[in-house]
């Protein structure tokens, strides 16, 4: 059984005992309740804010997708896999802030890593980050095509950062179960790690921030995120 697979389903899910039966199927209904009460209440947060923020910056997105393009030959926006909620692939957006074979010139650049672990990929002067690009992730300008994502359920509001195959890959060899409890919950445009100082924490203070989250999660937390995403975005810290 993986990790995934021991940590979202209970043991005493798995081989009740009978005399146990009276007492906790009440409690598990009660609980399964409260449970979907609450990811409902999250999905209906995430398809307003997403919705809101679609009609308000929908200008602002327009632009900025034409200067993207006159920036730099290449399309204007960037897709590539990510891992979701419970190991599910989706296709990631967001404008492109790179050249645009990027990916191919990623293992040329390996040796150049600044992340400690090894885990995440970091150069703070990647040389295939485009001149706007520099300013589109300085400022988080880059993430607003995840607000498509959020209302395809790809991805939440608020909750840990989707990663790419290759990071994916890295932390679950790392830590398999804080990597299997980090995928329980949906992934978010924004989350602790992003207003935890995310430039200046490795992947060990990413996944205990990211799990503190998943294990305290509430609307209130998410609430609190998106407030001091958007002082730390209007700040310029913790941008990547």
């Amino acid at each position: 059984m993986s990790a995934l697979q021991q940590h979202t389903i209970p043991a005493e899910l798995l081989n009740p005992q009978p005399d146990d039966l009276g007492d906790f199927l009440p409690q598990a209904l009660e609980i399964d309740v409260v449970h979907d009460a609450r990811r409902m209440a999250k999905r209906a947060q995430d398809i307003v804010g997403a919705v809101l923020g679609i009609l308000l910056l929908a200008p602002l997105m327009f632009l900025l997708a034409i200067l993207v393009c006159l920036d730099s030959p290449g399309p204007p926006l960037f897709y590539q896999r990510r891992i979701g909620r419970y190991g599910r692939q989706f296709w990631f957006l967001k404008f492109r802030t790179m050249v645009t074979d990027a990916e191919r010139r990623l293992q040329e650049l390996e040796a150049q890593n600044e992340a400690s672990c090894q885990v995440l990929f970091k150069i703070r002067r990647d040389p295939r980050v485009t001149r706007l690009g520099r300013f589109l992730r300085r400022s988080s300008l880059d993430e607003l095509p995840q607000l498509f994502n959020i209302l395809r359920s790809d991805m939440s509001l608020v909750g840990p950062r989707p990663l790419q195959i290759r990071d994916s890959m890295r932390l679950a060899r790392m830590d398999p179960d804080g990597y299997a409890r980090r995928l329980s919950v949906p992934q978010g445009l924004t989350g602790a790690w992003q207003v935890g100082g995310r430039s200046d924490l490795d992947s060990h203070g990413m996944l205990r921030l990211d799990l503190d989250y998943v294990d305290n999660w509430s609307l209130e937390t998410d609430i609190r995120i998106l407030c001091r995403t958007a002082i730390v975005v209007a700040m310029g810290r913790g941008a990547c």
